[in-house]
């Protein structure tokens, strides 16, 4: 595939792939708009999906509490995961039902797939994204705060906390604001939401600590960023990553 049609990929790819990873993202604490809870992990049951216009298999994997790289396997799919319209899709089994006990084995899978995660300084030197309080820290309970929100002031300058390339710039999940997604090798993204400007591209390498953006209000009621680091679509607690504040990494 040439370099314009990744490209292309990628920039179709993008709202599926931001929603993906961010449905659970922000606490209603800070007055977000929720439209995306009405597609909770797990909601869409049955042993087939038929591919629609504008999913993508991350999408897919979403609704259907399933692995990317199952669907891939057993459907025969390769990267970048291109897909088309009326494809029939088969499944691992039958989604789990909303229940409580659903939710609660949901949130220990991710509690084991964060616990594997590498431990902080092993893989890459965070940075932090902007300077200000935490306002919101990050949280693991149902429908918790999948990040850390930093006040700050409006067009104050926000920073790739370590370099990768820019996967998604856009304002089109309601509730996150101008947002930025940058991908870090195969396993992490960072994800940048509710910015007042944003100074990058889809496509484009970043530095960490380049600048690729300024702090605002976009898609809430306040000036703060919100901040997340995933690991393979499971949110980790920033802190644990990032260097005391007004520290530069060590690692």
């Amino acid at each position: 595939m040439s370099t314009g049609s990744k490209l292309a990929w990628w920039r179709r790819a993008a709202v599926c792939l931001a929603l993906s990873l961010l449905l659970a993202g922000c606490s209603g604490k800070n007055s977000y708009n929720r439209d995306y809870d009405k597609l909770p992990k797990g909601s869409y049951s049955g042993k087939s999906y038929t591919v629609k216009r504008g999913d993508t298999l991350y999408y897919i994997a979403w609704i259907t509490d399933s692995e990317v790289s199952e669907l891939a396997r057993i459907n025969k799919i390769r990267p970048p995961y291109g897909l088309e319209v009326g494809q029939k899709l088969r499944l691992s089994g039958s989604a789990p039902t909303k229940t409580a006990s659903n939710r609660r084995k949901n949130t220990s899978s991710g509690a084991v797939l964060a616990k594997s995660a590498p431990p902080p300084g092993a893989s890459r030197c965070w940075r932090w994204p902007a300077s200000g309080k935490i306002a919101q820290k990050y949280s693991t309970a149902d429908g918790g705060n999948k990040g850390i929100d930093i006040a700050g002031t409006r067009g104050q300058p926000i920073f790739a906390s370590a370099k990768g390339k820019v996967v998604y710039v856009g304002n089109q999940l309601r509730g996150y604001g101008n947002l930025i997604m940058i991908k870090h090798g195969e396993d992490f993204i960072t994800a940048y939401a509710h910015n007042d400007t944003t100074l990058v591209r889809n496509g484009q390498d970043v530095k960490a600590g380049q600048k690729i953006g300024t702090m605002g209000s976009t898609g809430t009621d306040s000036v703060f960023l919100h901040f997340q680091i995933r690991y393979r679509a499971t949110a980790l607690d920033p802190q644990r990553y990032l260097p005391p504040q007004g520290a530069s990494p060590s690692c």
